[in-house]
């Protein structure tokens, strides 16, 4: 049986998923944009208020690739700190701490990958062995501002 964030999860890309929540919920506010490398994205949206009736939480984590293809989607009470998120998916890497708030839901795609092959390819970027790759039209860029909102 699919849950409401397993059917989110399908919609396979942020564009695609963004668009639903609009009609779906009235609309979002992406509260975070996070990169870790080139190749993850984690974004962090926050849905109104009558979702949670919907959903078991209002702040959804939508970890995408590169080409805004959707990876996972994590769903929390609270906006939830990136040091602890990235403790949690990879427990051993010294650079991250902290507690992660629950996960209230969890969905992941056919996207999904260990997330510590990408703590190896982010240490490989850094060392400039390491092109970067092409960003198709309509995914995030770095410099976004860090809040948006849908209508």
């Amino acid at each position: 049986m699919l849950t409401p964030i397993d059917g989110l999860a399908r919609c396979l890309t942020i564009g695609a998923l963004l668009s639903v929540m609009t009609r779906r919920f009235g609309g979002y506010e992406i509260v975070a944009h996070w990169t870790h490398g080139d190749l993850h994205h984690d974004i962090v949206v926050m849905l109104p208020a009558p979702a949670t009736a919907d959903l078991p939480g209002r702040v959804l984590l939508v970890a995408t690739n590169a080409e805004g293809g959707i990876k996972e989607v994590l769903c929390f009470s609270d906006v939830p700190d990136r040091s602890a998120l990235w403790h949690h998916r990879c427990p051993d890497a010294l650079e991250f701490s902290g507690e992660l708030l629950p996960i209230l839901g969890r969905a992941t795609t056919q996207h999904w990958f260990d997330p510590s092959e990408l703590l190896k390819s982010a240490r490989i970027a850094a060392k400039g062995e390491h092109s970067e790759p092409r960003r198709p039209a309509g995914t995030f860029d770095r410099d976004e501002p860090p809040t948006q909102r849908s209508r």
